[in-house]
């Protein structure tokens, strides 16, 4: 896959120092020292209720924290304008998705993330524009989907689709939240493969992907944070961080964990 972008900006795209989010008197994040460099393709990993989602929201600039400083491509949270930022950052979750119109078109929906709106009403494009649309959605495997309309999509076809959307505006930072959860076997392993294919591009942009599941981090993937009850469980260089201890220690239970033609593995100890 040829990411047909100009890449990400120099040097730090993320940075939190002392971040914490509380929720209705919850502490759903504590104390999230985090950087994140232009050349660095991230996994966020833990069990369900961990804060991944809600850390990908404050990177993503769709939350701001009760506590702590959040610098995203070179502008702190809080002082600057998040509808100029959010447009530089590919964002892709199921919240996302729920927000399509019924009757969208794949090609509209990709075309208007140039725009960071959902729904095309009476924007202009121009043949690069399009071009640009069409070549994304084919190196995904979804060129014969263009006239398709989103809500008559498998949801395999939609993961593919959405990443496509999130790639359009040539972020400098690709945030992609549980891409392969609801995938059959089939529709996960293309998927876990072409974002493989994506992270090993010099010209991707930094990324970063959250997941419940080891199995589905692809390769080229080179540092790991691990989440457990909003609390930074460990976090480092991949193959340092996806250790028995760590995992064992992250999910409260036993684990084994193997890698394998550079995908990763884990199970419970019987």
């Amino acid at each position: 896959m040829g990411f047909l972008g100009k890449g990400a900006m120099a040097g730090e795209v993320l940075q939190l120092h002392g971040v914490g989010v509380r929720r209705d008197g919850a502490a759903l994040l504590r104390d999230v020292d985090w950087t994140v460099n232009e050349d660095e393709r991230w996994v966020i990993i833990g069990p369900n209720g961990a804060g991944k989602t809600t850390l990908l929201q404050v990177a993503a600039a769709m939350l701001h924290p009760s506590e702590g400083e959040v610098s995203i491509l070179g502008e702190r949270l809080g002082r600057t304008d998040v509808f100029d930022l959010r447009p530089r950052i590919g964002f892709t979750s199921a919240a996302v998705a729920e927000k399509v119109p019924k009757n969208e078109k794949v090609i509209d929906l990709v075309l208007t993330a140039s725009y960071a709106i959902i729904g095309r009403w009476r924007e202009e494009y121009d043949s690069t524009d399009l071009t640009r649309a069409v070549e994304l959605l084919d190196a995904l495997g979804c060129a014969d989907l263009i006239r398709r309309t989103f809500s008559t999509l498998s949801e395999g076809e939609r993961k593919r689709v959405m990443i496509a959307r999130a790639l359009m505006p040539d972020p400098e930072l690709l945030l992609l939240d549980e891409p392969a959860a609801g995938l059959d076997l089939g529709g996960r392993e293309d998927l876990v493969t072409r974002l493989g294919r994506l992270a090993e591009d010099p010209m991707a942009p930094a990324m970063v992907l959250v997941t419940h599941h080891v199995e589905e981090v692809p390769e080229a993937f080179t540092h790991a944070l691990l989440l457990r009850r909003g609390s930074v469980a460990a976090m480092g260089k991949v193959d340092e961080v996806f250790t028995p201890e760590h995992l064992s220690d992250c999910f409260g239970l036993p684990l084994t964990v193997d890698r394998q033609n550079g995908r990763w593995y884990a199970r419970a100890v019987r």
